[in-house]
């Protein structure tokens, strides 16, 4: 009898190591017209791996060049058709990419590596010129939010109490960068608070007006 795959392996298979809240962004259809997918702070590539499989045209960039390579060898192998130059090494506060060319960028657990607030707004602001109109963004970052007693104030890098140091935010920073970027919320601020440790925020918007 050939053993059947378990559930778990299956999924595996289909999406990876895919964080759980951009999996919850694919089921609400979110990306079923949102075809050029950027990866900001692409590392392995775990997030690309449903979206390589599925005829997804997608671009990734990190700051390390081991990691780069690493998502091309993964690219090559599961869309073939795209260029290895997709998947560049570079900053997020230094987007190689044409304004609007993308149609979703995912940033995950990237956006509290900034030295300060200047950085942060760079980076989002690049990322935010690279979204076409209609465009889907997508971060997850740490925050201060279910810590205030704990950590610092927001906009700062801190010490969390997992022991990393972080770059946090906190609701009225991201609701200040929502207004700024003229961008609408798709879904509300959403925080898992891991033991007191750490918290970890999503932040999902779109970029107003129709790409044509």
């Amino acid at each position: 009898m050939i053993p059947q795959p378990t559930p778990s392996a299956d999924l595996r298979s289909q999406f990876g190591e895919i964080d759980i809240y951009l999996f919850d962004q694919i089921l609400k259809g979110r990306f079923d017209r949102r075809r050029r997918v950027m990866d900001a702070g692409a590392g392995d590539g775990r997030n690309l791996i449903y979206f390589l499989s599925h005829g997804f045209t997608c671009f990734g960039l990190d700051r390390e060049s081991a990691a780069v390579a690493r998502v091309q060898t993964l690219a090559a192998s599961l869309a073939p058709r795209l260029p290895a130059g997709n998947f560049q090494v570079g900053e997020l506060d230094h987007l190689p990419w044409d304004d609007q060319s993308m149609d979703a960028v995912i940033c995950s657990a990237v956006l509290h590596f900034a030295s300060d607030v200047s950085h942060f707004g760079r980076m989002l602001q690049e990322m935010w010129r690279v979204l076409a109109p209609d465009g889907l963004f997508f971060a997850r970052l740490a925050s201060t939010i279910g810590l205030e007693d704990r950590v610092g104030a927001a906009g700062q890098r801190v010490r969390l109490p997992d022991g990393t140091e972080r770059f946090v935010v906190d609701e009225a920073m991201l609701h200040e960068w929502t207004g700024r970027l003229g961008g609408e919320w798709l879904d509300p601020i959403k925080t898992t608070n891991v033991q007191q440790q750490r918290c970890m925020t999503t932040w999902c918007l779109r970029k107003p007006g129709t790409n044509p």
